[in-house]
């Protein structure tokens, strides 16, 4: 264990959709490698940009997929959307609620007054991801924004992983009164590195590590709060957009799941891999060699970011298909 990933770093920060779980379905090796965190004594915090619950029914959640936490273990977008507001108004400012009872009730513990209807004391907006957000809701919000209330969303992710595949996440309703209003969001979650640095204080970790699935919110989040990540295939990243991604999108790590946490971190770092060659000929990245099929994902990743080539010649191509 001594040269495990989770071993070189004194706080592992996890989002949860995509990462630890889809749902109420656990990923696969989930619980064991949260139990080999513990066990080790590094710290684990779970961070995530799902506003809909409470701190307290996180822990619920995880705990009956069998990875007892505690509250104090959990950071949501929806505390960091709360904190953006208490910051900017006055005690007992009218806040319109878009979202779940949870959220309006991190609002109350805030000292603020949360509202389910546009009126002329209506001082902000905070959108948060619900299942059961409206036309209605987004209506008075619309109302309220047009004019000239304050809107924080607690996050901008455009979809959801679940069990059943990916379904409409909050940054799809905020797109939505984005298009109503002609307003930009103040964002509190992921990206925004205030999460992470909230969740790294926690622990009182100075060289944490982040793994997410996801790299305009886990790893993009990583990158702006400078923290090293480790992007895993279980949720919303795919190889392409790996190749793809731009400098403030680019993970230190790559494996297929969580569980890869107790393996050697060397083996995991994007980079040149052994038994891999990457040439970039005709404008596309061609492989040459035999081996491990992540080591190649690692390895086109490493020459695109390098050169600037992300098209896959035919033979990468068909290699990273039967990877």
């Amino acid at each position: 264990m001594s040269d495990a990933l989770l071993a070189t770093y004194d706080a592992v920060l996890f989002d949860l959709d995509g990462t630890v779980y889809h749902g109420s379905r656990v990923i696969p090796g989930a619980q064991e490698t949260v139990r080999a965190a513990r066990e080790h004594g590094t710290p684990v915090r779970f961070v995530t940009n799902n506003a809909s619950k409470a701190p307290g029914e996180v822990v619920d959640h995880l705990t009956g997929l069998g990875m007892p936490a505690d509250a104090g273990e959990v950071h949501t977008s929806a505390q960091a959307g709360v904190q953006l507001l208490k910051d900017r108004l006055e005690p007992g400012a009218e806040v319109l609620v878009v979202g779940t009872e949870s959220l309006a009730a991190e609002v109350a513990g805030a000292g603020l007054k949360p509202v389910r209807e546009n009126g002329d004391g209506v001082r902000a907006v905070v959108q948060g991801h619900s299942p059961d957000n409206t036309w209605a809701a987004l209506a008075e919000a619309c109302l309220a924004i047009r004019a000239g209330a304050l809107w924080v969303a607690c996050n901008v992710d455009a979809t959801l992983p679940s069990e059943r595949g990916l379904l409409p996440g909050n940054g799809s309703m905020v797109a939505a009164l984005r298009t109503a209003t002609d307003v930009e969001p103040l964002v509190a979650g992921k990206p925004q590195p205030l999460l992470f640095e909230t969740a790294a204080k926690s622990a009182g970790a100075e060289h944490p590590l982040v793994v997410g699935d996801r790299l305009d919110t886990d790893i993009a989040g990583a990158v702006a709060a400078g923290i090293d990540s480790l992007v895993v295939l279980s949720g919303v990243a795919t190889p392409q957009q790996l190749i793809e991604a731009i400098p403030a999108e680019r993970a230190t790590y790559l494996a297929e799941d969580l569980t890869a946490l107790t393996e050697p971190g060397d083996d995991l770092k994007i980079g040149p891999r052994p038994g891999w060659s990457i040439t970039t000929e005709n404008g596309v990245l061609e492989a040459a060699g035999d081996g491990d099929a992540l080591d190649l994902l690692r390895a086109l990743c490493h020459t695109a970011w390098e050169t600037g080539v992300t098209g896959l010649g035919g033979d990468a191509e068909s290699r990273l298909a039967r990877a």
